[in-house]
């Protein structure tokens, strides 16, 4: 299966590590995630070519026809460029639309402002894995019900999963043993490692944590972890994005997602 977008290649071939499911149509590819059908990323359409005129409507049919069960619709486009087609018609069917941007780097720089006061290491013990999941609940920017609980620790157990298979490492920035700030770096076997959910705690951003997990991850992964490459995507709008680029992360691609919620 030919999948242009890096962005897009490397969440792939993480869910497909994860027990998710593919059928390519040609026109798109389904991506399905039984163990967790909450998972709006573990659950879409990955189309290959834009929206043209009338294309939302067919697309929302195709949607509802391929995952009947769904309460949330998520489209992605397998393209580099960030070109959708008819953003109007998304607009007007209530989709909202997320330009990311995906970046790489082949060395990293070390930090302005590097943390020297929190402990930083893997994840192991049943405790850390469970802060994460907290960690994930106090950082959520949707509302967090008991079917986002749910969703976040079935995410974290695939996670965990995929560590504990020897495909990556979880990393995080301890303070006397509460975590402070976590991501984890995954890797391809081929050169590539991808970044995934860094998050820390509303309490202790601001001090220097994040961007010094960053850079201890990165190093990890371009020296232990025997990657060449590394790659994050980002919101262009956050604030983090600055931080990946000081510490040595390029622009390279866009990434395009479309998601329409549950109604309420």
């Amino acid at each position: 299966m030919e999948i242009k977008s890096l962005g897009y290649r490397t969440d792939l071939l993480l869910l497909e590590l994860s027990g998710s499911e593919f059928q390519d149509t040609g026109e798109y590819v389904v991506i399905r995630t039984p163990a967790n059908p909450a998972y709006w990323w573990g659950n879409f359409l990955l189309y290959r070519s834009i929206f043209a005129a009338g294309d939302v409507k067919a697309r929302l049919e195709t949607y509802r026809a391929e995952f009947p069960a769904a309460k949330h619709v998520a489209f992605g486009i397998d393209s580099v460029d960030g070109e959708i087609g008819v953003e109007d018609e998304l607009a007007a069917a209530g989709f909202t639309v997320d330009r990311n941007v995906v970046m790489t780097a082949s060395e990293v720089v070390a930090p302005r402002r590097p943390d020297d006061e929190s402990t930083y290491r893997f994840l192991t013990s049943d405790d850390d894995w469970e802060q994460l999941t907290q960690l994930g609940l106090a950082t959520a920017t949707m509302k967090v019900d008991d079917g986002y609980v749910e969703f976040t620790r079935r995410r974290d157990a695939a996670q965990r999963a995929l560590v504990e298979a020897g495909h990556g490492k979880w990393f995080g920035a301890f303070d006397d043993g509460r975590l402070q700030s976590s991501l984890g770096l995954m890797f391809d076997g081929n050169g590539l490692a991808r970044f995934q959910h860094v998050q820390t705690h509303p309490d202790d951003r601001n001090r220097g944590i994040a961007s010094t997990l960053v850079h201890h991850a990165s190093t990890y992964g371009l020296t232990d972890g025997g990657a060449r490459t590394l790659v994050m995507v980002a919101d262009p709008e956050y604030l983090a994005i600055r931080l990946y680029r000081a510490l040595g992360f390029e622009d390279t691609e866009t990434q395009l997602q479309f998601t329409l919620p549950p109604a309420a």
